[in-house]
């Protein structure tokens, strides 16, 4: 029951962020076509807008608008006649995709390590070295990393490639940039919730029976200790695997990212609202699977409705 029901809501939830994408791109002074009016005869701008449906009342906009929604059509583009959005899309996603999974999985590897040796180091070297990376990376922002790491791997040193996608050399640095604030704040959270575990009674029974400290921490420590860290996953995996643009323009990444910038310079508003509505969508479907993914983490969490 509780899975319906979370399940109805993530529709819901995505119906709301699709209309208030259309009401916003409508309360926009102006038209992708406003800039043409001076130039081309009036006749050919209203069958541009004709074309395009702009000359039909709001209401009538929003329902075919939300009609093509259902039909996983998300409308041609303005600026490229020759392309939908589903193609833009289709094309920019793989790139945002490899470029954030590798991030991600970066991100978790070497947050979840260095926070876990940080707790077991508590107010050691090990542990004053992990918080000062991890403070250090959140306080430097990506577009502040990415040129240093171009500048030394790429320009100084001519170890990496830069400026052009293709091989998985050309991932390694804006992979680096993109994951670095994202690992030192898994890092963070898996050592402040580490050292909350750590000193809970039953890892003291645990070591009380002779448990290994090995065993004690795989098993007992690390997964309950991971659950603040999963809550945290489901945005940060769709920050990552939908494109982060600063990271796509300055290592010229072929990701959404990129079409979504040039989209909102170009006023092509199918493309804005396309983009936004797949975001989210990725967004409030990764959510409800890490809701669900709670069970499995931790039997203790039970999937009901009672107390929602």
């Amino acid at each position: 029951m509780y899975i319906v029901k979370r399940f109805l809501t993530m529709l819901v939830t995505i119906w709301v962020i699709a209309s208030l994408t259309f009401l916003i791109m409508k309360m926009i002074p102006g038209d992708p076509f406003a800039s043409d009016a001076d130039v081309l005869p009036e006749e050919v701008v209203e069958n541009m807008r004709a074309k395009y449906n702009l000359d039909e009342p709001i209401p009538i906009q929003y329902a075919m608008y939300i009609g093509d929604l259902l039909r996983f059509d998300l409308g041609p583009s303005i600026q490229s006649e020759t392309r939908t959005v589903n193609d833009i899309l289709a094309a920019g996603f793989p790139a945002s995709a490899t470029l954030g999974i590798q991030a991600i999985l970066v991100a978790l590897f070497f947050g979840l390590l260095l926070g876990i040796i940080a707790a077991l180091n508590h107010n050691k070297l090990l542990d004053y070295a992990a918080m000062i990376f991890a403070i250090v990376g959140i306080s430097v922002p990506s577009f502040i990393l990415a040129p240093l790491l171009i500048n030394f791997f790429a320009v100084k040193w001519g170890i990496l490639p830069v400026a052009s996608w293709g091989t998985f050399q050309h991932s390694v640095l804006p992979t680096i940039a993109l994951a670095v604030t994202p690992l030192a704040v898994v890092a963070r959270f898996m050592r402040s919730s580490m050292l909350e575990v750590m000193n809970q009674n039953y890892i003291k029974t645990a070591d009380a029976k002779g448990l290994s400290s090995f065993k004690i921490v795989l098993s007992h420590g690390i997964r309950n200790a991971i659950l603040p860290v999963v809550s945290f996953i489901g945005p940060l995996f769709v920050s990552l695997i939908t494109g982060t643009f600063v990271i796509e323009k300055i290592f010229a990444v072929p990701g959404i990212g990129k079409y979504f910038v040039d989209s909102i310079f170009n006023r092509d508003y199918p493309v804005i609202m396309g983009t936004t509505v797949f975001f989210s969508a990725i967004l409030v479907v990764t959510l409800f699977l890490i809701d669900i993914s709670y069970r499995f983490i931790d039997p203790r969490i039970k999937l009901n409705s009672k107390g929602d």
